[in-house]
């Protein structure tokens, strides 16, 4: 597979007791994504349409939660596996560490934004969410949907200043 077109469900993360702890994934409310391999190595968002957001990888949610997600992965006899690299949430991600990464190829995406950033039904960790799982699916699952959890936090990190997972864990 080269290319995945993928939903991303809108979230509900501030549910009274379960403020920041617990979260629900909206059916229908969404952005949507596709993200194909290029031969160019790294992550390129190359297009986003419904919003004005960076196109620059590192400035970008769903490119730093790309990076992150990359830069935790290794190739061995044409599979791709996960490789024990704990991210420090403390730190930016330096796109050219994370470009450093062990695939001879990368990935362009095009977000097509449906939630309006700020409206607090998750924008930013749709975009983080649906990057990690669409670019997962394309290297055909390495990862599992709960270790993706991290590498989503990362946009996260980037949108509000902290790596929480709120949105992030219901929308995956």
């Amino acid at each position: 597979m080269n290319e995945i077109k993928i939903f991303c469900p809108a979230t509900i993360a501030n549910l009274s007791c379960g403020f920041d702890v617990l979260g629900l994934c909206l059916a229908t409310a969404g952005d949507e994504m596709i993200i194909r391999k290029s031969d160019v190595k790294g992550v390129r968002i190359t297009k986003i349409v419904g919003a004005d957001l960076p196109l620059e990888t590192e400035n970008n949610v769903a490119g730093v939660a790309a990076l992150a997600m990359l830069r935790s992965i290794k190739k061995v006899e044409n599979k791709f596996i996960p490789i024990d690299y704990d991210i420090d949430f403390d730190i930016v991600i330096d796109i050219d560490i994370a470009i450093d990464i062990a695939i001879d190829f990368g990935f362009e995406i095009e977000i097509y934004k449906n939630i309006k950033a700020g409206s607090g039904i998750g924008s930013s960790a749709a975009s983080s969410a649906g990057a990690v799982f669409g670019i997962n699916e394309l290297l055909g699952r390495p990862f599992t949907r709960k270790e993706l959890v991290k590498f989503a936090m990362q946009g996260e990190k980037l949108a509000s200043g902290n790596a929480h997972a709120d949105n992030v864990a219901p929308c995956l």
